[in-house]
């Protein structure tokens, strides 16, 4: 359980520090900070400014699963340190016995609970003690996961720590689809405000869309729910409810998922993506609309949406969300892309039958299929995908379907030189499954290890100086956009400390 800071703001502490850029032989370079005229910083962009590439995501002990007729946990590493995710390069090195006994289980994870529902969760997330899940007809529900480490308890995933009379974090809607907590870091807005956070310790406020779990639901649209009382240390006042429902003129009929990038709210339907301001949470504005058939599951990457729909995974200019700009050619084909996952310049996409695709996105516009990860590696029923890091490498867990869960080792030292990278060309392996009784849908994100800031300019972690703090929008804005709002490029001088395109050397 990661703790919170005094004042409110996630215990992912950020440490200020101005560019390192003040030697005769420049470690940093025009495109560190500005968008390249090469189109291939998007993702270096996104890190710089703070708001995280996805890519050392934190998954944990256990992974967090939602399928038909209820959410399961698996533990996929070891209890003891370091926790090597199981099956991993790490895992046969650190626990040779365990590695080999997990082999002569076919690889099989074991260890596992369920809780039963009534629907079928297509979206989850876990974070701190709680899992938040979105289970169609059963709604929007928060379960209780304090103890799921812990031996001493025999019902390990809770409705709530004591009965409903005391505690309901169950909020019924018609058809609940998707859900965001806007950021994946504990965090608890409440403490931070009066002059203590003002004054003396010089604290932002928090933006008040951190409030809410924000929930899409087919039939009533965007619902969102105050979820504050979860982190105010008061046991008895758990009872979750309504703050707002919200479907002007039918605009969200259909609506499938919601990617936030601050409080703009990216959400799919049938007809594609509206873009929705909840700048003022309870009074939403629709800022922009992109018609794209069936669209599925969105990600956002600073000026870019990359959403999957019934063609494939295609591409949405966001930089002006009034005005967002569906790119016709920088579209993906994929038989059957469901949800997907960014890991800085790196796209892994659930497609079905085929797999997991995985795609070069360092140059967005020129999105490429770098590989796919089919049934000849274990892969049968892709409908979604999580990427996270663990001591050193990364991982993906793909909810398989009527497969279950399987976890793929993408980057180890072996077999993928130079792996320490920014975004290192993966390598992927099965290395564990677990076969569960019911189909899995959804699978939960890992906690946000590098995100400082989100896409609107609020903060989300604590910084480690009096006064310090992320950029805010209009500064970010300075660095890509000149004053009329369009973006400016920048062009590398040759020799001078610029990040080298993937697979080019000194040498070519």
């Amino acid at each position: 359980q990661p703790p919170i800071s005094a004042a409110g703001y996630s215990s992912q502490a950020m440490n200020p520090h101005f560019a390192h850029t003040v030697r005769k032989t420049e470690t940093r370079n025009c495109s560190d900070c500005h968008l390249s005229e090469d189109g291939d910083n998007n993702a270096i962009l996104a890190q710089t400014l703070g708001f995280g590439g996805d890519y050392i995501d934190f998954m944990g002990h256990f992974t967090y699963l939602g399928g038909q007729e209820g959410v399961e946990a698996i533990k996929v590493t070891e209890w003891e340190e370091p926790q090597a995710v199981i099956g991993s390069f790490l895992h046969e090195t650190a626990y040779p016995d365990w590695f080999s006994e997990h082999q002569d289980k076919d690889a099989q994870l074991t260890e596992h609970y369920r809780e039963q529902i009534d629907g079928s969760v297509g979206c989850l997330q876990h974070r701190g003690e709680y899992l938040f899940s979105a289970g169609g007809k059963n709604g929007f529900q928060v379960f209780d996961i304090a103890s799921i480490a812990n031996k001493g308890v025999s019902d390990r995933i809770l409705t709530g720590p004591f009965s409903a009379m005391g505690h309901d974090t169950h909020v019924k809607t018609k058809n609940a689809t998707c859900l965001s907590l806007v950021t994946t870091q504990p965090i608890a807005p409440l403490r931070n405000q009066g002059k203590l956070m003002r004054e003396i310790n010089q604290e932002r406020p928090m933006h008040s869309i951190y409030h809410y779990a924000v929930v899409t639901d087919a039939e009533e649209g965007l619902i969102l729910i105050d979820i504050n009382t979860l982190a105010d240390g008061e046991p008895r006042n758990n009872f979750l409810k309504r703050a707002l429902t919200w479907n002007e003129k039918g605009v969200l009929e259909g609506a499938v998922h919601i990617t936030m990038g601050g409080h703009l709210a990216y959400i799919a339907t049938p007809e594609g993506i509206v873009i929705v301001d909840l700048k003022d949470p309870l009074k939403p504005v629709v800022r922009g609309q992109v018609g794209l058939p069936e669209a599925r599951a969105s990600g956002l990457q600073l000026n870019y949406l990359f959403v999957t729909h019934a063609g494939g995974l295609s591409l949405i200019d966001v930089s002006d969300p009034d005005r967002p700009q569906l790119l016709q050619d920088a579209t993906v084909p994929l038989e059957e892309a469901r949800g997907l996952a960014i890991a800085r310049s790196w796209i892994y996409v659930a497609s079905g039958a085929q797999g997991v695709a995985v795609i070069d996105a360092e140059r967005p516009l020129k999105m490429v299929v770098q590989q796919m990860i089919g049934p000849e590696e274990g892969i049968v029923d892709a409908h979604d995908i999580a990427v996270a890091h663990t001591n050193a490498s990364l991982f993906a867990y793909v909810a398989d379907g009527d497969a279950g869960l399987k976890v793929l080792q993408l980057t180890d030292p072996e077999s993928v030189p130079g792996f320490y990278g920014f975004a290192p060309v993966p390598h992927p392996k099965l290395i564990a499954e677990f076969s569960s009784s019911k189909p899995l849908y959804a699978v939960t994100r890992g906690l946000e290890r590098d995100r400082a800031v989100d896409e609107t300019g609020e903060q989300v972690p604590v910084f480690g100086r009096l006064g310090s703090g992320p950029l805010r929008k209009e500064d970010m804005d300075r660095m890509v956009k000149r004053a009329d709002g369009q973006p400016w490029f920048v062009k590398d001088t040759p020799g001078t400390g610029a990040l080298l395109p993937r697979g080019q050397t000194d040498d070519d």
